[in-house]
């Protein structure tokens, strides 16, 4: 299978290379130390006879973010030292902003291409290797297994249409699969396709997500949360009532168009309605700013660091890093990724653990166990399409009491599902021992 995959690679690559290339310099930042990319990772010092290396693949800054307490789980015996790689200009700026002083090294992940991956492998020299979520390479996996080194596939999930896609091709996922010694699955579903799939029935467990166990930040007190809502454009006199604040959290096109006119409907209501648009790609600033042009309500862009009026209806939070903090002003939020046309679905877990009511479309794919257990729980609601969203929204906006027991419920759902990372940790050390 290696000798096929290694042949189609290259014609591949160069299909999709226009659109991945135009996505790049759309992004910006891929200049950035490219020459891993092609394998050169700077060269490493073979690793010390009482330590083990890791290398993590980290894809972008999601799993950046998700893995920091599994790091410090893997490390705190001062026996294992990780060299950690992402693959998106982004998730790289993150991981040295977070972790550079925390890991051994840090670098870009190499294109899977068996001499790009020959060279990184022989400057890196790893011990062992995990893998995160959904990233399955089989040039990398061939490796590991030519230098019998133990393979560890961490927060794995399938989607509907990755798991579709595998079953049309079964001996292909089955091979790939049974390269992995360990598999430890975000959810019971997960685990379940996976074994299906081929996957090690023994090794492959549901451990639940590691994003349970990210701290939330700082959570913000009356006085600083009065003080984000100024910044924002989003205070109050004090004799005034607050306004209800919608957060389009991690928002993909056509949503924001969407929540434009559901905030107006809310408004004609008579409800001081104002909405905070995070879209997961920052990029994407210039086609929602089109959309703020037609809209008659008075809004501003973070990114451009002026000054934001005393009072603006709408703000657009196009920058990176900082949905966690932004959640926290929110009354009510909506997860992007989820409403027709798109597929998928942005991660629920921060903002139910911050206690912000949350609205999700139904093609919650990427977190389907996560988004079920959510509405069990009463932490969230399913939306099916703009039209029940926006009469969710409306209810919500004058029910502080179901958003109270809403947020009360994600407070509870996250803090009893915390606790995957150190089990992780726990079974990878006992592996390499």
């Amino acid at each position: 299978m290696i000798w096929l995959y290694r042949l189609l690679y290259i014609p591949a690559l160069l299909v999709v290379l226009p659109y991945y290339g135009w996505r790049m310099w759309r992004r910006g930042g891929y200049a950035k130390d490219f020459q891993h990319r092609l394998g050169r990772f700077r060269r490493l010092s073979p690793p010390a006879p009482n330590k083990k290396r890791i290398w993590l693949q980290a894809v972008s800054v999601g799993e950046i973010l998700a893995i920091g307490p599994l790091i410090e789980a893997l490390q705190a015996d001062n026996t294992i030292e990780i060299v950690l790689t992402t693959t998106t200009s982004t998730g790289y700026a993150e991981a040295k902003k977070r972790y550079k002083q925390h890991v051994y090294s840090i670098g870009i992940f190499p294109l899977d291409f068996w001499l790009f991956s020959r060279l990184a492998w022989q400057r890196i020299q790893p011990d062992a290797i995990i893998m995160t979520e959904s990233e399955l390479w089989p040039e990398h996996l061939h490796r590991a297994r030519n230098n019998r080194i133990p393979t560890f596939l961490i927060n794995a999930r399938i989607s509907d249409r990755s798991f579709k896609r595998y079953q049309e091709v079964p001996r292909f996922a089955k091979r790939l699969l049974q390269k992995l010694d360990y598999v430890f699955a975000a959810s019971d579903l997960d685990q379940a396709r996976l074994i299906e799939l081929g996957a090690n029935a023994d090794t492959t467990v549901s451990t639940g997500s590691i994003k349970f166990d990210v701290t939330l930040g700082t959570q913000l007190d009356q006085l600083a949360h009065g003080a984000l809502c100024e910044e924002l454009g989003f205070g109050h006199p004090a004799e005034q009532e607050p306004p209800f604040i919608l957060l389009g959290s991690s928002t993909w096109p056509g949503e924001e168009a969407a929540l434009l006119r559901i905030q107006a409907s809310v408004i004609a209501t008579g409800i001081d309605c104002r909405l905070l648009l995070v879209p997961r790609h920052a990029e994407r600033a210039l086609e929602i700013i089109r959309l703020l042009k037609q809209q008659p309500l008075t809004w501003h862009q973070r990114s451009q660091n002026t000054a934001t009026p005393n009072s603006v209806s709408i703000q657009l939070a196009d920058t990176t890093g900082e949905l966690a903090r932004l959640t926290q002003v929110a009354d009510l939020a909506f997860v992007g990724k989820s409403l027709e046309p798109n597929i998928g679905g942005q991660t629920p877990i921060e903002a139910a653990g911050i206690g912000i009511p949350i609205l999700m479309g139904p093609n919650m794919t990427n977190f389907k166990a996560v988004a079920k257990s959510l509405v069990h729980s009463g932490a969230a609601l399913y939306a099916n399409d703009e039209n029940q969203l926006k009469a969710l929204v409306l209810d919500l906006a004058k029910d502080s009491k179901a958003r109270a027991a809403m947020s009360q419920a994600g407070r509870d759902w996250h803090a009893d599902n915390k606790g995957s990372s150190a089990r992780i940790a726990h079974t990878i050390l006992a592996a390499l021992d």
